[in-house]
């Protein structure tokens, strides 16, 4: 006669231990793993706002016109009302007046558009870039009257601190990045 082998698996204790370890794991895991899917968005609304200033800047250089971006709400006209958060439009300024002409004399080019950053981010800005930014072909960036344009856009989202992210328009006309940016 053949002897039974030794059954072999789990207990229902070894089980409830496992579980218990793997609930405690996720309760650990997932408030991490939210502030990086929060963190993450927020760099990427940061990167394509500095992304189109940078070509903004470099097409007014290559053009060797005025180009402007500026906050727009249907990604056809330039607005005065809410944040950069809800898109902009970056175009050949040919009239100085940071509104977007396409039918004007000389007509003006729309070079890209952008959609609204994800809804959970606000993009409030200080009142020389509060609506618009435009670089002449200097590359320098210049208010619509003349003179310097430089200031800042703070981007948040909803969590409040020190985790936001803001832009520094400068004299001359680069953006630089910095986070630690206080949030409401």
């Amino acid at each position: 006669m053949k002897k039974a082998g030794r059954q072999t698996g789990f207990t229902l204790i070894e089980l409830m231990v496992t579980l218990t370890i793997a609930g405690i794991l996720l309760a650990i895991g997932v408030p991490s793993f939210n502030a990086f899917i929060k963190n993450s968005s927020l760099t990427t609304g940061v990167n394509e706002l500095v992304g189109a200033l940078n070509l903004a800047r470099s097409e007014a250089v290559k053009r060797g016109v005025r180009v402007t971006v500026c906050k727009s709400a249907n990604q056809t006209s330039c607005t005065n009302s809410n944040g950069w958060e809800q898109g902009w439009i970056i175009f050949t300024d040919e009239n100085n007046n940071a509104a977007y002409n396409p039918t004007g004399t000389p007509p003006e080019t729309l070079i890209r558009v952008h959609a609204a950053l994800n809804s959970a981010i606000t993009a409030t800005s200080s009142a020389p870039v509060s609506n618009y930014v435009s670089y002449i072909a200097s590359g320098r960036s210049q208010q619509t009257g003349g003179g310097s344009q430089s200031g800042n856009i703070r981007l948040c989202d909803d969590r409040s601190g020190n985790i936001g992210k803001n832009l520094a328009i400068s004299l001359s006309g680069r953006v630089r990045a910095t986070s630690g940016a206080s949030c409401p």
